[in-house]
């Protein structure tokens, strides 16, 4: 009789989806974008989105 073992192999890590390269271009096209709709009300979320967007590095 053989006994067969089981292998258990660990997930491999998730890759992420957005390079740093990617996030410095979000950034830059966000602060362009805020720049055009400043004098909306939503322009306070944009302005949000690019400051949480500065602190992934």
């Amino acid at each position: 009789m053989t006994t067969q073992t089981a292998e258990r192999t660990e997930p491999t890590p998730a890759r992420p989806i957005f390079s740093t390269a990617d996030f410095k271009l979000l950034r830059t096209a966000v602060l362009a974008y805020i720049h055009q709709v400043e004098d909306s009300p939503e322009s306070q979320a944009y302005s949000h989105l690019y400051h949480r967007l500065g602190r992934l590095r």
